[in-house]
């Protein structure tokens, strides 16, 4: 008999501090980075980078994370599992998640390698810039993942960006097999484009062998997951081995597919689209407090894509807003 969940949702993600800082087009020519890019960097170009910013905004991120700050904020009793460093940075993401209301008590690494870092250079023209150092984050050993704080979660959520090094993949693969163990739901977000394609094999066996209950995606991901263009043909596919499929559309608003049956909200209207950063981090976090709470499909899509909007409508990727009062306004 599964014993009572302790916890709504335990995540296992990356641990990230976003430091914002704004810029000009001369400073990017000088420290050469493509504008509105995304680059992966090492430490030393990390440290080099932090250092010559100017005035910046620490914020923590990560997908996993920030799924987690969203249900939290909707009142859901959530708890991470991610790997920090001991230093500046690693006390800032701990103390903010702490801050959220979350649990995360995972043991900080010794200084190197260094918290993972995002450093984001605004210019006056809006354009984001980030340089992204993975860190410390990319060492979660299987060790940090607790049978019993697995167990006592009612979903396991994991995030596949952290696929990319061995230990924190063992991690999830332990995750997973524990949450099963115990009759608990397991959710998965495929997370991006690049990512399915360096692990297409992986997670099409982790969808096949049944290990998912609950699967993420946007339109793009799904596609590239089932390798076509045809989106409904994907959806199909993909939603004959899952229990529940949720895919992301934009502007075209989002679907869920369970039993066979599915179900469609609109996009929720935004008055002025700031940053996109952490949509589909927020849409989760909505879905799966309305799956917790025992909703229907369409309240739960319904959620998500109202804490989506509300983080589409500021800079950084944690709500600012009260997206439980807006639910509640929305749908009781």
């Amino acid at each position: 008999m599964t014993t009572e969940a302790r916890y709504d949702i335990v995540a296992v993600g990356n641990a990230i501090v976003d430091v914002i800082a704004q810029s000009d087009d001369s400073f990017l020519e000088e420290e050469q980075l493509v504008k509105g890019s995304m680059a992966l960097i090492d430490a030393d170009r990390a440290k080099e980078l932090y250092r010559d910013m100017g005035p910046a905004r620490e914020i923590s991120g990560g997908s996993g994370s920030n799924t987690l700050a969203g249900a939290s904020t909707l009142g859901r009793q959530c708890a991470l599992i991610a790997q920090v460093a001991d230093d500046q940075l690693g006390e800032v993401f701990t103390h903010d998640i702490r801050a959220t209301g979350i649990d995360f008590d995972v043991p900080p690494l010794g200084k190197e390698p260094p918290t993972a870092r995002c450093l984001i250079f605004v210019t006056p023209d809006a354009q984001r810039t980030m340089n992204t150092f993975l860190g410390a984050s990319q060492f979660l050993p299987p060790a940090s993942v607790d049978a019993d704080l697995i167990a006592s979660g009612a979903i396991l959520y994991l995030e596949g960006y952290l696929w990319d090094a061995e230990e924190p993949k063992a991690a999830m693969a332990l995750a997973i097999d524990i949450a099963r163990e115990n009759d608990r739901k397991v959710a998965f977000t495929l997370s991006d484009g690049f990512c399915i394609a360096r692990h297409r094999a992986d997670f099409v066996r982790l969808i096949a062998d049944g290990k998912i209950d609950i699967l993420f995606a946007n339109e793009e991901e799904i596609k590239s997951l089932c390798e076509t263009e045809d989106f409904d043909d994907a959806v199909a596919r993909t939603a004959a081995q899952v229990e529940t499929l949720v895919v992301t559309r934009s502007e075209k608003g989002a679907i869920a597919v369970r039993d066979g049956k599915t179900h469609a909200v609109a996009a929720e209207p935004v008055d002025k689209i700031v940053d996109t950063t952490g949509a589909g981090d927020l849409f989760a976090a909505g879905f799966l407090s309305g799956y917790g709470e025992g909703r229907s499909m369409e309240d739960c899509l319904t959620m998500g894509a109202i804490a989506a909007a509300e983080v589409i409508s500021h800079y950084g990727a944690r709500p600012e807003a009260d997206i439980r009062a807006m639910v509640a306004e929305r749908l009781g």
